[in-house]
């Protein structure tokens, strides 16, 4: 990042010639016209992608704090987009941090932009919350899904607290659990087969899947109701001691497209993570799981969006309740 006076010509023309003149730099080529443009080069070796956004100020901090909207005024979208990768400004605050596991930490959600961005359009008007609901909403219907209507006008909490996240569903919860978890929040067991569902877009890392492969229940097995066929593929995908943050789909053969196939591969045993596949093994899930398989895969669509609603009424905030967060990382 930098301030306003250095272009991007001089980031892709003057900082490479410097580069390129340097002994521990190799491999060095611009990308210009991509989404989010960058240099890419070696540093003695090791593999670096140098991404540039010019921010609207005189100087820039060293310690600068990229979660400050200050830093986003007035810059422009290839320069959006490359803060959009930047960790420090994408990922939510300590206590949100320290509920995602490590393994899935590289995550980046560009809140902070949008932030930003409507707060300069409509200052004190629209949560985090919400601006959350109809992300995910938009998300689902970039990769193909229906789209349901958002009910607006949620305020954001006062209080951020890691005991909060204890009871989210875990990857290895039996049904039991799972049930019991979605209950506590008004949620029924149709609603979880449902939202779980959303794993029809969605990844996971190795480190959640590789016990299933090796040394399920310590039986030095995998999981038998893992298909057969299927096994080899994972095992390919997460070799045992292999990289644990390595990303494989949830849903194979659709990670990128939103629709029932989730469930095809559940009946199938090609369940990826343990709380997954085992709405296939149980009566008590199994049953919605059928529901949404071959021509009534249909449904699902309309019953995700039904289900997301619910959800997001759950404990919510109106009225002079909690706050409009101008900074989404941070009470006002």
């Amino acid at each position: 990042m930098s301030p306003r006076m250095p272009t991007r010509n001089d980031f892709f023309i003057v900082l490479h010639e410097i580069f390129a003149k340097r002994v521990e730099v190799s491999d060095i080529h611009c990308v210009k016209d991509a989404k989010v443009p960058l240099m890419m080069f070696k540093f003695e070796g090791i593999s670096v992608d140098l991404p540039y956004a010019q921010l609207q100020v005189i100087t820039v901090p060293e310690n600068v704090d990229i979660l400050n909207p200050l830093f986003l005024n007035g810059i422009d979208e290839f320069d959006l987009q490359n803060v959009d990768i930047y960790p420090l400004g994408l990922l939510e605050n300590q206590t949100m941090r320290d509920a995602i596991p490590k393994t899935a930490r590289h995550f980046i959600f560009p809140l902070h932009p949008i932030r930003s961005q409507l707060e300069t359009a409509c200052p004190g008007v629209v949560s985090c919350a919400d601006i959350v609901a109809l992300a995910a909403r938009d998300s689902v219907v970039q990769t193909g899904g229906r789209s349901w209507q958002v009910p607006l006008g949620r305020r954001d909490g006062l209080v951020s607290q890691a005991s909060d996240t204890a009871n989210l569903p875990a990857f290895n919860d039996p049904i039991s659990v799972q049930i019991s978890k979605f209950a506590d929040k008004g949620l029924n067991t149709q609603d979880l087969v449902t939202l779980v569902g959303g794993h029809t877009i969605g990844t996971s890392a190795c480190a959640f899947i590789s016990v299933r492969l090796y040394n399920f229940n310590n039986t030095n097995g995998p999981d038998p109701d893992i298909n057969q066929a299927f096994l080899p593929q994972l095992r390919a995908l997460c070799p045992d001691g292999g990289d644990g943050s390595r990303r494989v789909a949830l849903d194979t053969g659709s990670v990128n497209s939103f629709g029932s196939s989730y469930y095809e591969n559940l009946r199938n045993g090609r369940g990826v993570i343990e709380s997954d596949a085992k709405l296939w093994s149980d009566r008590r899930t199994q049953r919605y799981v059928r529901g949404f398989l071959g021509q009534a895969g249909s449904r699902f669509n309309a019953e995700f969006g039904r289900a997301m609603v619910k959800m997001g009424n759950v404990e919510v905030k109106t009225g002079r309740q909690g706050e409009i967060r101008r900074v989404c990382t941070a009470t006002n």
